[in-house]
């Protein structure tokens, strides 16, 4: 096990859920600079290991299991080394081409001419692709020009950030606050755009944004 190993493993996991490490950190109930680059020596160059305490309290805010912490410590050294793995590409529409016709297949993944390509963090998901952002709606977790990595295989559940589309076309990136079996809720990420609720039948696909540049 090498320190910057667990350091990847830990930028992965907040990665994975659309967090910096400072959101990460936030949401665990710790100091936002808890996981900074800074904090990961001491001022004279040793290295400085996160805790047991914050680990156990980050895999208990993301819903992790040490199970799969523990992989991605694992696998970190190869996925990183170019020699062994070269970054993959996936596809990338603007978000206001997404609710045109011909860039989705059936089962919402992407099809059709028009997209363009964008290398990928790290993902097991072979459909996953990415949105530019436009516009104001996402503000202000996302903004004009941030750009949000999708999966389309990836389970979703109440609290993620997710790219809904309707039936009708509108494409549009919300928190997914409830799920049932009849309907969903969600919760505008701009203040100024009211929170929707749809029955089922009236939502075409339903994928969880996993990453994001800011």
């Amino acid at each position: 096990m090498r320190h910057e190993d667990v350091w990847r493993a830990i930028d992965t996991l907040a990665a994975e859920r659309g967090l910096s490490v400072s959101g990460l950190a936030r949401r665990a109930g710790l100091d936002a600079t808890s996981f900074n680059l800074s904090k990961r020596r001491t001022a004279d160059g040793r290295a400085r290991w996160p805790s047991t305490e914050s680990i156990a309290k980050i895999l208990a805010a993301t819903g992790a299991s040490l199970e799969s912490l523990t992989a991605l410590i694992a696998g970190g050294r190869a996925l990183a080394d170019p020699r062994h793995r070269a970054s993959p590409r996936i596809p990338l529409i603007g978000f206001a081409e997404a609710g045109q016709s011909g860039f989705f297949g059936d089962g919402g993944y992407p099809a059709g001419a028009g997209w363009d390509e964008v290398d990928l963090p790290q993902s097991t998901d072979p459909h996953a692709y990415a949105l530019a952002i436009s516009g104001d709606s996402m503000q202000p977790v996302y903004r004009a020009g941030d750009i949000i990595i999708v999966s389309p295989g990836a389970p979703v559940r109440a609290g993620d950030r997710v790219v809904v589309r309707t039936v009708k076309g509108e494409v549009m990136a919300k928190l997914l606050t409830r799920k049932t079996a009849k309907r969903i809720e969600l919760t505008s990420l701009n203040p100024a755009y009211p929170d929707l609720s749809f029955l089922l039948p009236q939502i075409a696909w339903i994928h969880r944004v996993m990453w994001a540049t800011q």
